[in-house]
This record gives structure tokens, C-alpha cells and sequence, in this order.
């Protein structure tokens, strides 16, 4: 049977259901249904009309309108079902009362009546959902205004009409004349019989009906026989010609006119198409039903000023304007990458790591520590004029091919003064005689926290002599300590705090592991080595809040605890992460377990609004922390094991990424998106300005 019975709540007038829809083939209910796409899209027939429901948009069924929700894409759809019977103690003529919402025309739901209406659905559903006290005083309170709300706003004769809104008089009458046709289109009608129902003359009333409705009276009545001829055609077995008879046409071939008119096909064609037997019609739906909860992310920013709303899940709002004036954002994380000992970078694996962060994140300068040191091969003697700089000029060479300058450490590797000057004039020379002394001349020199005074001014006299950059005076300070917090994802907020922040130095950071002295080795992938890679080459969660502090804009628009939002030409990036106070100071990991034990960092659910987004855009998330992406955390769930086969070293090299989704933003008021970060985390949305080709 297609006619479906609703049933409410324990005394009260709504029913509310979240589900995901493939079909739900056509039926009808004496209900109003209000259909909320909280995600993806759907598409309604409604009678004759098939519209396209997009995210955050609505669209209601009125009483009785046979209708069908079909969708090729997965989608969570709130819907509402409301009793007319508790709006007619509100209003006498509720049973002849159609609403309409605006499906077809894009933007048309941006206006402020429709944020209104999804205001309301939202508190209905929040109600429902905590059942505080008085919940179903609250519900009916809010109901009524959702009532006057719909007669104001999407009365059928109104929501795309706004002069006959203002007209009491002509809105009166032609709600007179369609409830006319409706209760009796099953007879007879003829212009002269409302004519003197109306007092008015048949040719006013013609006029009157054709800029009401955009057609004539006879079209108007043979629409509505037609639509409701669909029940009769689906849910009895009358032949065509007893159905044409009963929706009040003379004669079955005016039905089969007007229904083809109407439908694209034959009143025969169409129950062929659309027939279900009544035992099988509940094997056809393909209907998924969600728990309802889960709705309230979705709904949060319209509940945020509702005082009764008080979900354990509590919202962090975050609200910005695309049109906000500016500030130059500096990018600092670009600055320096500490790229270790030289031995290190003339192996090809390692050269490897490096193309690799520079393709993703594209630092400037690369720090190179003991670059005379005896494993590059040099072969200092005091005797001999002759240096050999094969090796470090392999390594300057690859440093120049991927666009990243030589930071040079200065150590003190010679007692004795004349040694070290000789070292330093011959390395210039060389490489000025190769290269050119302006290439040289873009080498950069820091001291080394060892190198003495004395030697510190002999060099300054030497880059002055061949004119190069001034030598970098605060000595260097390279990674000594091991802390396994290296390895954790804390390193993702705590790195993007302290870059946007400026608030501590990342000196201890180096591009990837290496195993020294100190280090401590009970398996062989993480050991507390502060490298952004493993040994194996694994991307770290510290290699990954770069390489999303990469991806920020040149401007800044706002920025706050655990949070900032970037703008680069008609672009807008969001940078958000987990935060707490800790993060100006690198903990040791067994302090990381009691950050946790805080709410705001075990779970951090954000709103995002960014109001007055002047471009349509292709949205684009990357989420990565404890629960996703981190190679430490998976490691753990693996059972820490101290030795990877090959197979799981690739398994894990693949799954050590962030999750990234696409999405779409059209021009709007107000662009929504709920985020939520479990554990230590960050997530950053992109949303890429999308670009209109004409062919």
C-alpha cells in the first residue's frame, strides 16, 4: 500500500528520523514531512517535479503529495514528520495549506528565511535528541513557530510571490480559488461557477487565475486531476478509464492528454513504470537508519545562541569573514631545515628523503654540520697545498640542484689558526673558481657553539676579505637529547604552535633520523631521535605539521589558541590543532598521557564559519593525529614491534599519511564546517577558489 501511516511520538505531533536514502520509491502520508540534506545530495519527486536537493538544503512534502527520495551517492538526510491535526488547533484551513521551498534556482536557499527554518528543525531535533526537562513543552512551543514561520514565508501562493503578500484581499481570494479546485476537481468546473462564487465576471477571473498561476483554469483543474490520479494509479487496481472518470475527466483520452502533458507518458506507462506490488513495497525501500545523535554535529552552529542546548559534545566556535583586512604572514617553518651531519647527505637514500621535503614543503636554507670533518674526505695535511673536495662538492652540487641554500656550520677541527685559515680560504676559492663567487656569496656561515672568539673573528675577516654574507654569530645548537616525544604526534600541534606563535626555538628538529652515541635502541624505528623521517624513511607526525604549515596562505585574516586562518589571492586556508597551555614547552612523553586526561584535548569539536565567501570552491581537508596518519600511533596499535619485514614497513609507509577528502562551497553567505580533532592533532581545510572556463 502507498499510502503510508506516521507514527508520532508518545503525545506529541513530530516523528524524526536520520537515514541514508538509495530509494524510497513513491508514497504518500496525511503528514508534512520536511526533508534536511545534512549530507550529500538527493533528489525528490514530487508529483511531477524533480528537484535536486544539495547539503544544508530543504525541501518539504505537503499532505497527501505522492513523492519518491532516491540518491546514487551516499547521504544523511534529517527528516521531519508533522501532524496537521496539532496545527489545526493554530490554524482552521491547515488541510488547505501547500508549502514550497525553492530547489531549482542555485542560492536560492541563502536567504535568511531558510536559516531561520533550519534553526527551528535544529532546536526540534536537539529536543528530541536530549529530552531535558519540559522537552515536549519546548517542542510544541517551537513547533508553533515553526508553523507561522512556514505561513509567512513558504505559504504556497507567497514563497515566490511577494506582491501577493501584500495584498490581503487577492491572497484571501486565490486561496480561495485553488481550495475550490482541490475539494472539487472530481466534478465539474467551470470559470462561470467561481466567477459567482468570487462576485466576480468570468473575464477578471480569467485574468485574475492566469497571473496567479501562469495558465488558464482548465489547465490549472487538469493538472490537479492528473497529480492525484498517481494514487489511483498506484495503489488500486481501477482501469484507466474508471480512474479518468474518477478525478473527474469526461472522457479517458482528455486523461491521457493531459497526464501525458503533464508526465511524459501515459497514465499505462507510468503504473507499469512505478508499479510495486502492496506485499513487496517494503522490500523495495533501500533505506539505512542512523542513529539520530549523530545529527547534533551537524546541526551545532544553528543551535549555538539556544541556552537549552547542552550536548556532552560542546562546540567550539570559530567565526570569521573572507573580507577581513589582512597581515603579512611570515613563513618561518621555510626558513631552515637542519639537515645533519654531511656523511649523512652524500648517501643516495638520504638524498632521496631531501627531494622529497623540498617537492612537499620547499625550505630555503639547509643547515649542513661537519663539512670538513675527516668522513668527507678532505685530507687535510699541513704540508700539502692540494685539498680534495670531491666529496663536498657532490654534496653542494646536490644541495644547489634542489634549490636549497648551505647553512655551514663553523666547528673548530684545528688547533692551530693557520690550518683553519688555510681550510676556509681554499674551500672559497675552490668553489668561487667552480661556481663564481656570486653563488658563494649566497652561502650562508653559523658558528658552531664551540668555535672560540678568536676563531669566530678570524673567519669574519676572511668572508669580509672575499666580500661574502656576514657570518651568523648565535651559535648553533643542534639536537643533543633523545626524547621519544620526537616520535609522538604531540610534535604536530606543538610545531605549528610554536611557528605561529614565535614562541620557542625548533633548532632541535632535523630532517631525518640518525642513529648516534646517546641514542638509546630498543626497536630500530623509534628511538626519540627528533628527526621528521625514521631511519626507514616513515613520515613522522612532525614532518606533517610542516608539511601542512606549508600549504598556509601570505595573509593573515585570524588566528587564536589552536587555530589560524590564512588567505593567499581569492584562496583561504585553515590551519586548526589540538591545544593546551603545555605547548610552549617540549614535555617528556610520559607527561603526554596527562594532557589527555583534559577534555579539550582528548576531543576538540570546532564550528567553522567563514561568512562572505565571494567564489564558489573546491574544498579540500587533510586530517591527521593519534587516530589517523600518525606512524607512532599505528605502531603502537601494531604491538611495538622492535623489527619491520618488508611487507609491513610498506604497509605502514602507506598508511602514515593524512586522510584527505574533497568537498564543494558555493558562494555564500556563511560557509559551516564541524571539525573534530581526537587526541593530539591538527586538520587544515583549503578552500581553493574554483576557476569558471568559457568554451
Amino acid at each position: 500500500m502507498r499510502k503510508e501511516y506516521i507514527s508520532y511520538m508518545n503525545d506529541l505531533p513530530i516523528s524524526i528520523s536520520l537515514r541514508n536514502i538509495n530509494d524510497y520509491p513513491i508514497h504518500w502520508h496525511n503528514s508534512i514531512e520536511i526533508i534536511f540534506v545534512l549530507e550529500g545530495t538527493i533528489n525528490v519527486l514530487i508529483e511531477s517535479g524533480n528537484y535536486e536537493v544539495y547539503e544544508r538544503e530543504i525541501e518539504i512534502i505537503n499532505c497527501d503529495e505522492a513523492h519518491r527520495i532516491y540518491s546514487e551517492v551516499e547521504n544523511k538526510v534529517l527528516i521531519f514528520h508533522l501532524d496537521p491535526i496539532f496545527f489545526e488547533k493554530y490554524y482552521d484551513d491547515m488541510k488547505n495549506i501547500y508549502f514550497y521551498t525553492n530547489s531549482s534556482e542555485e542560492g536560492a536557499q541563502r536567504e535568511e528565511k531558510y536559516d531561520v527554518l533550519r534553526k527551528y528543525l535544529s532546536i526540534l531535533a536537539c529536543e528530541v535528541i536530549q529530552k531535558s526537562e519540559n522537552f515536549d513543552d519546548q517542542i510544541e512551543s517551537i513547533l508553533v513557530k515553526l508553523l507561522f514561520h512556514l505561513i509567512n514565508n513558504f505559504h504556497y501562493l507567497t514563497y515566490d510571490e511577494k506582491d501577493i503578500k501584500e495584498n490581503v484581499t487577492q491572497f484571501q481570494r486565490y486561496h480561495r480559488i485553488i481550495r475550490y479546485i482541490y475539494n472539487n476537481y472530481m466534478n465539474k468546473i467551470s470559470l462561470q461557477d467561481i466567477a459567482n462564487i468570487e462576485y466576480l465576471s468570468p473575464y477578471y477571473l480569467c485574468h485574475q487565475i492566469k497571473e496567479m498561476s501562469g495558465t488558464n483554469l482548465k489547465e490549472l483543474v487538469n493538472n490537479v486531476r492528473v497529480d492525484e490520479s498517481i494514487k489511483l494509479l498506484l495503489d488500486t487496481d481501477k482501469t484507466i478509464s474508471d480512474v479518468s472518470f474518477d478525478v473527474g475527466f469526461s472522457h479517458a483520452r482528455y486523461y491521457n492528454k493531459s497526464f501525458k502533458d503533464h508526465y511524459k507518458c501515459t497514465p499505462l506507462q507510468f503504473r507499469k513504470k512505478y508499479d510495486i506490488p502492496a506485499d513487496k513495497f517494503d522490500s523495495f525501500k533501500k533505506i539505512q537508519t542512523c542513529d539520530l545523535s549523530t545529527s547534533i554535529q551537524y546541526l551545532s552552529n544553528y543551535l549555538e545562541d539556544y541556552d537549552r542546548f547542552n550536548y556532552t559534545n560542546k562546540i567550539i566556535k570559530l567565526q570569521t569573514d573572507f573580507t577581513l583586512k589582512g597581515s603579512h604572514l611570515y613563513h618561518k617553518w621555510e626558513e631552515n631545515i637542519n639537515l645533519g651531519q654531511a656523511k649523512e647527505l652524500i648517501k643516495a637514500r638520504e638524498q632521496e628523503y631531501l627531494r622529497t621535503f623540498q617537492e612537499a614543503i620547499g625550505f630555503k636554507n639547509g643547515i649542513v654540520q661537519n663539512l670538513f670533518g675527516k668522513e668527507m674526505k678532505i685530507y687535510f695535511n699541513e704540508n700539502v697545498n692540494f685539498l680534495n673536495w670531491n666529496e663536498v662538492e657532490k654534496l653542494l652540487e646536490f644541495l644547489m640542484d634542489i634549490s636549497l641554500v648551505p647553512v655551514i656550520i663553523l666547528d673548530q677541527i684545528f688547533e692551530d689558526k693557520s690550518s683553519f685559515i688555510k681550510l676556509l680560504e681554499s674551500f672559497i676559492l675552490y668553489f668561487a673558481d667552480i661556481y663564481g663567487i656570486e653563488i658563494v656569496k649566497l652561502w650562508k656561515f653559523q658558528v658552531s657553539k664551540d668555535l672560540s672568539i678568536e676563531y669566530i673573528d678570524i673567519s669574519k675577516q676572511i668572508f669580509e676579505k672575499y666580500q661574502l654574507q656576514d657570518l651568523i654569530e648565535e651559535p648553533f645548537n643542534g639536537p643533543e637529547a633523545i626524547n621519544t616525544i620526537y616520535d609522538s604526534s604531540y610534535m604536530l600541534p606543538y610545531i605549528i604552535h610554536n611557528f605561529i606563535n614565535d614562541t620557542s626555538s625548533l633548532n632541535a628538529l632535523k630532517a631525518f633520523d640518525t642513529v648516534e652515541e646517546n641514542s638509546i635502541l630498543n626497536n630500530e624505528l623509534f628511538f626519540g631521535s627528533p628527526g621528521l623521517l625514521t631511519l626507514d624513511g616513515i613520515k613522522k607526525a612532525s614532518y606533517y605539521a610542516y608539511y601542512l604549515l606549508s600549504k598556509l596562505g601570505n595573509e593573515v585574516i585570524d588566528r587564536g589558541d589552536g587555530y589560524i586562518i590564512t588567505r593567499r589571492d581569492e584562496d583561504i586556508q585553515v590551519l586548526l590543532y589540538s591545544y593546551s597551555d603545555e605547548l610552549n614547552t617540549l614535555i617528556k612523553l610520559e607527561d603526554l598521557a596527562k594532557g589527555k586526561g583534559r577534555k579539550n584535548i582528548t576531543e576538540r569539536k570546532i564550528s567553522l564559519s567563514i561568512k562572505n565567501l565571494i567564489h564558489d570552491y573546491k574544498v579540500i581537508k587533510y586530517e591527521i593525529g593519534e587516530k589517523v596518519g600518525s606512524a607512532y600511533d599505528i605502531w603502537l596499535r601494531m604491538g611495538k614491534p622492535k623489527r619491520l619485514g618488508y611487507d609491513e614497513w610498506k604497509l605502514l609507509t602507506k598508511i602514515s599519511t593524512p586522510n584527505i577528502s574533497l568537498s564543494y562551497a558555493k558562494k555564500n553567505a556563511v560557509y559551516n564546517n564541524i571539525i573534530k580533532i581526537e587526541g593530539y592533532g591538527s586538520t587544515l581545510i583549503v578552500l581553493q577558489e574554483v576557476q569558471k572556463h568559457l568554451f
